[in-house]
């Protein structure tokens, strides 16, 4: 079925007349694509790119579950042309990966690592702290054996107790206790220092690269770039000339098989993205990553960003939470920490500055699915 919906959304796209473009990027995951044999990925692949232009370099990143994972296929995922590898290990201990209800090991993540840097160069893994007895020593030592492990990418998240979780319901009945902001912060700083003395460098709030291995994808997810999805809870972006438009597919796999048995994409929602929603995505993943980009900025809001929020800009530069080139406004290692604070900040001096154009547009709409046509 996935087959099909890629069928269908290249014909949408292609009666809607959006000019084709060559995709950079393509990125499995979302779930556990290592449950799928080469075979089956490479259906995936052809599928693709049988209707998308994808370009030569591009690269091609496949989620890994080390407790889901076939030694022996590793080299059919490199020969399909997967170039980029991601381990959820979200941690090097054992009770901690119990904790987590992880089906694997802290050995069988090294094991499934350490045979993955025999086919692939470019490998990735992410980690968790603020784990509930968690101490930065231990949180160190995860870090540690990340770096050891010959890795050119960590993503680090502190952990979030999502509604409606097993382990939120552990929360709310005082079963699990989240460790303290000062504790979660120390953790943080810690990330940031360790990585850099191992050559990491850190392009957003969570991510850490050696030169040159930056996620491609998840830079062109935080600059707005045009991202077409598939399978169920999918979402997608895409962006013209005009407009931009971004929808979800429906989460129920039930609802997403019956729309494409009836030969309709299984969209659940989508919304037009109005001048308002564009600052403040600009703002909100600029903060967390490479930096607000000033001459797109500067296309939709009709004015410069230092001149519009001239007090918080000069505050965040005397304070050595950012710096400001001709790009981009960036945050320091020193603002980092508070980018969702410094960026409800900046929003709500653009409320102040622009009522009109922040308030303007429609919400999210309930439809089959999105327009897509060019204005």
């Amino acid at each position: 079925m996935l087959e099909r919906e890629i069928e269908l959304r290249a014909d949408a796209l292609q009666a809607d007349g959006v000019e084709p473009v060559a995709y950079r990027t393509l990125f499995l995951g979302g779930g556990t694509p290592s449950l799928l044999s080469p075979d089956e990925i490479g259906r995936i692949l052809q599928a693709l790119r049988s209707r998308f232009l994808l370009a030569a370099d591009a690269e091609i990143t496949m989620e890994c579950n080390p407790g889901a994972l076939d030694p022996g296929w590793l080299r059919g995922y490199r020969e399909l042309g997967v170039n980029r590898l991601s381990f959820g290990v979200q941690s090097f201990h054992d009770d901690d990966l119990r904790f987590l209800s992880r089906i694997h090991t802290a050995r069988e993540a090294r094991s499934g690592i350490a045979l993955a840097r025999e086919h692939f160069e470019n490998v990735s893994l992410d980690l968790i702290f603020a784990l509930p007895n968690q101490t930065r020593e231990r949180w160190r030592a995860s870090l540690d054996e990340g770096v050891r492990l010959g890795t050119d990418h960590i993503s680090a998240y502190a952990l979030v107790f999502e509604e409606g979780t097993k382990l939120n319901t552990l929360r709310l009945a005082g079963s699990v206790q989240p460790v303290n902001d000062g504790l979660e912060a120390d953790m943080y700083c810690e990330t940031m220092e360790t990585l850099a003395l191992h050559g990491f460098h850190q392009y957003e709030v969570s991510n850490y690269a050696r030169p040159g291995r930056e996620c491609r994808h998840n830079v062109g997810y935080w600059e707005r770039h045009t991202y077409i999805a598939f399978g169920p809870s999918a979402h997608a972006f895409l962006r013209t000339h005009s407009r931009s438009i971004r929808w979800a597919n429906v989460s129920n796999l039930n609802a997403y098989l019956d729309a494409l048995d009836a030969g309709r994409l299984p969209v659940a929602s989508s919304e037009i993205v109005t001048p308002g929603l564009a600052l403040e995505e600009i703002v909100f993943l600029g903060l967390r990553s490479g930096g607000i980009i000033i001459d797109e900025f500067r296309a939709v809001a009709g004015a410069d960003l230092a001149q519009i929020a001239a007090r918080r800009v000069a505050w965040l530069l005397e304070g050595r939470y950012a710096t400001l080139d001709p790009d981009r406004l960036r945050l320091t290692r020193r603002g980092y920490p508070f980018a969702d604070r410094f960026a409800l900040e900046l929003i709500a001096d653009l409320e102040a500055a622009l009522p009109e154009l922040m308030a303007s547009g429609t919400g999210p709409q309930n439809i089959t699915l999105p327009v897509l046509k060019n204005a």
